[in-house]
C-alpha cells in the first residue's frame, strides 16, 4: 500500500500574489484605496467646491450626505451578501460609486453635488462590506492577517498623498477633477476582481431573514448624519439634535448589531464593540490633533499634519508586521494595540495645554499609529474568524453566511463612534471655549475608551457559534 502524496501547503505569499490571486488582491487594495482617496481628497477640495456652488452655511451638507447613504449601503450590502453572496454587490457598488463621482464631478449646482455624494456613500458602504465577504471566501484564515495589512496600507497611502494631490489638482486644474480623475481607476478595480467573482456561488447556508433591517438602516442613517452635523455645529441646536439622534439610533442599533454588543459579550459581539472603541479613540484624536497644534501652539496647517503622517506610517508598518505573523494571538495583539493607543493619547495631555511640549505629538502619535496597525488589523481578522469558520477555501462559497451582517455591524459601530466622540469634542469646545482647556478633557475620555478596548480584547476570541 503506497502512501498518498501530500499536497504542499500554499504560503501566505502564494495566497496573496500567486497564480489566480494577484489580480484579486490588487483589485481589493484598489477598491479600498479609491474610497480612501476620494474621502481624503474631498476634504481638501471642499472649501473651493462650496465657494463655487454654495455658501459657508452649506459646508457640512456634502459630508452629511455621504455619511447618510454610507450607513444604508453598509447595512443593505451586508444583507445581500449574506443572502446571495458578494458577486452582484462587488460589480454594482463600484458602479454606483463611480456614477456618484461623475455626478459630483460635473456638478454645477449644490443639489447635483449632494446627489453625487449620496450615490458615492451608497456605493462605498456596500462595497466595503462586500470586500470583507470576498476576503472570507478567497483567502484562508492563515493569510487573512496579511490581507488586512494590505487593506490598512490602502488607507494609509491615500492619507499621505491624497490631500496634497487634491490641493494641487484644485489649484491648477479644477476641483471637478478631484472626482472625475478617479473614474478610470474604478473601472480597473472592477476588471481586476471580476475573475474572482464571476463563478462565485451563493452561500450554501443563507442567513435567516432579519426583520426590520431596512427601516433600521434608514433610522441609523438619519441618526449618524444628525450626529455628524451636530459635531460640526457645537451650538444649542446641535446639542438638541444630537440627543434626538441618539434617541433614534438606540432602537435601530438593536437590529443592526449582534446581540450583546453593548455588553461586549464574548465572541463576535465583543469584536464589534472593539471596533467602536478603537475607532472612537483613534479617529477622534486625529480629528482634533491639528486644531490642538494650530490654535494652541501656533503651528501652520502643513506642520500640524506631520503627526498624522507619522501615525499613518506607524499604522502601515505595524499592520504589515502583524500580517507576516499569522501564528500570533489576535486578541493579544488587539490588547497591545489598545494599550499603545491609550499611551499615545494620554501622552498628548502634555501637548494640549498652552504650556505643553508641542513637538512631543510626533513620537506620541507614532506610538498610537503602531497600536492602530496592530489592533485594527487584528479586529478585522477576528471578525472573519467569528463569522466564517469554514470560508477561505477558494471554492467560491462559504458555509457560514454571517460575514455580511457582522461586517456591516462593525463598520456601523465604527461610523457611530466617530460621529459621537467627534461631536462630543465639538460640544466641549462650545462649552469650554478654548482648545487648550477643552481638548485635555476630551483626551481623558478617549484614554478611558482605549483602556476599555484593552479590557474587552480577551473577549474577542471566536466562540463555537455566534448569532
Amino acid at each position: 500500500m503506497t502512501a498518498r502524496p501530500t499536497l504542499p501547503v500554499p504560503t501566505v505569499r502564494d495566497e496573496l500574489v500567486g497564480p489566480g490571486r494577484r489580480a484579486v488582491t490588487v483589485g481589493i487594495v484598489l477598491l479600498i484605496s479609491l474610497v480612501a482617496f476620494e474621502q481624503m481628497g474631498v476634504g481638501t477640495a471642499m472649501p473651493a467646491v462650496v465657494a463655487e456652488l454654495g455658501t459657508v452655511a452649506d459646508y457640512a451638507w456634502p459630508f452629511v450626505a455621504f455619511v447618510a447613504t454610507t450607513v444604508v449601503g453598509t447595512v443593505l450590502g451586508g444583507r445581500w451578501c449574506d443572502a446571495r453572496g458578494p458577486r452582484l454587490v462587488l460589480l454594482l457598488a463600484p458602479g454606483v460609486f463611480g456614477l456618484g463621482l461623475l455626478v459630483a464631478g460635473t456638478a454645477g449646482t449644490l443639489g447635483q453635488l449632494l446627489a453625487g455624494r449620496l450615490l458615492q456613500g451608497l456605493g462605498a458602504g456596500a462595497q466595503g462590506v462586500a470586500v470583507y465577504v470576498l476576503i472570507a471566501l478567497v483567502y484562508s484564515a492563515h493569510a487573512r492577517p496579511a490581507v488586512f495589512g494590505l487593506v490598512s496600507s490602502a488607507w494609509v497611502v491615500p492619507s499621505l498623498v491624497g490631500p496634497p494631490v487634491a490641493g494641487l489638482v484644485t489649484e491648477h486644474l479644477s476641483w471637478h477633477w478631484v472626482f472625475l480623475g478617479l473614474l478610470p481607476l474604478v473601472a480597473l478595480a472592477v476588471l481586476l476582481v471580476l475573475p474572482a467573482v464571476r463563478g462565485m456561488a451563493a452561500p450554501v447556508e443563507p442567513a435567516p431573514p432579519r426583520r426590520g433591517l431596512v427601516p433600521a438602516a434608514v433610522a441609523a442613517a438619519l441618526g449618524v448624519s444628525a450626529l455628524s452635523w451636530a459635531g460640526q455645529h457645537p451650538t444649542f441646536v446641535g446639542a438638541v439634535l444630537a440627543v434626538a439622534a441618539l434617541t433614534v439610533l438606540v432602537p435601530a442599533l438593536r437590529r443592526l448589531v449582534p446581540k450583546g454588543t453593548v455588553r461586549a459579550r464574548r465572541g463576535i459581539a465583543a469584536v464589534v464593540a472593539g471596533r467602536a472603541l478603537i475607532a472612537g479613540a483613534f479617529f477622534t484624536v486625529t480629528a482634533y490633533l491639528p486644531l490642538m497644534l494650530t490654535a494652541t501652539h501656533g503651528w501652520s496647517l502643513s506642520a500640524a499634519g506631520l503627526p498624522l503622517i507619522v501615525g499613518s506610517l506607524g499604522w502601515s508598518g505595524a499592520a504589515a508586521w502583524q500580517g507576516r505573523r499569522p501564528e500570533l494571538s489576535r486578541p493579544r495583539l488587539l490588547r497591545i494595540g489598545m494599550l499603545l493607543i491609550a499611551t499615545g493619547t494620554a501622552g498628548l495631555l502634555v501637548v494640549a495645554p498652552a504650556w505643553g511640549v508641542a513637538w512631543a505629538a510626533l513620537p506620541l502619535w507614532l506610538v498610537a499609529g503602531v497600536g492602530m496597525g496592530l489592533g485594527f488589523s487584528s479586529l478585522s481578522a477576528l471578525l472573519l474568524a467569528g463569522s466564517a469558520p469554514d470560508a477561505g477555501s477558494g471554492v467560491g462559497s462559504a458555509r457560514s453566511a454571517s460575514v455580511g451582517y457582522h461586517s456591516s455591524a462593525a463598520q456601523l459601530a465604527d461610523q457611530l463612534a466617530q460621529a459621537t466622540f467627534v461631536g462630543l469634542g465639538g460640544a466641549l469646545l462650545a462649552v469650554l471655549v478654548t482648545p487648550a482647556v477643552a481638548l485635555p478633557v476630551l483626551l481623558v475620555v478617549l484614554v478611558v475608551l482605549a483602556l476599555a478596548g484593552a479590557a474587552v480584547a480577551p473577549r474577542t476570541a471566536p466562540r463555537p457559534t455566534d448569532p
